[in-house]
């Protein structure tokens, strides 16, 4: 497993609501040309995180607790290495085109959720399947059999990034 981080820019500050970017057009792009676009295209998920604020800290508002996402999380592991026991995999990352097609049907509006992303997103056909690989595991998480319009919605909000920056 991988998981990175890095700054819009060399300043930080590019996109981002607190304060003005001081880079330059021509910094911006050299700082993101660290990251080839094939490279980023085969990470499963990117998502811009903006900096938290003093007060979203001091919010006292329930949120899941980790003991709750770890039951969660196993269970959709153990709905993964039932639903994959006899293709000799463990997850939903390993299915190949073929097991995609099979585990990963989509309804007509997902289907068509997914068809404007792609062309308005310019995605790959790498991003593609990998949409529908986390959709997959989004649909687990939420213990459903189905994947739904929301997983797919969900699924396509974690590769924006690349098209946001690469493009």
């Amino acid at each position: 497993m991988l998981v990175a981080s890095m700054n819009p820019c060399p300043c930080r500050y590019y996109g981002s609501e607190e304060k003005q970017c001081s880079c330059k057009p021509e910094q911006i792009k050299k700082y993101m040309s660290r990251i080839s676009g094939p490279l980023l295209d085969r990470i499963d998920i990117h998502i811009e995180v903006n900096k938290v604020k003093y007060n979203q800290l001091e919010q006292k508002e329930k949120n899941e607790t980790s003991q709750e996402i770890r039951k969660r999380v196993n269970r959709a592991r153990q709905i993964q290495l039932e639903r994959y026991q006899k293709y000799h995999i463990f997850s939903n990352s390993e299915l190949t085109p073929k097991l995609i097609e099979k585990f990963c049907q989509l309804n007509n509006e997902s289907k068509q959720i997914l068809e404007t992303a792609f062309y308005k997103l310019n995605l790959s056909a790498r991003a593609y399947n990998k949409i529908l690989k986390v959709a997959r595991t989004i649909a687990d998480l939420d213990n459903c059999e189905q994947i739904e319009e929301k997983h797919i919605a969900e699924a396509i909000q974690y590769r924006s990034l690349d098209r946001k920056y690469w493009n």
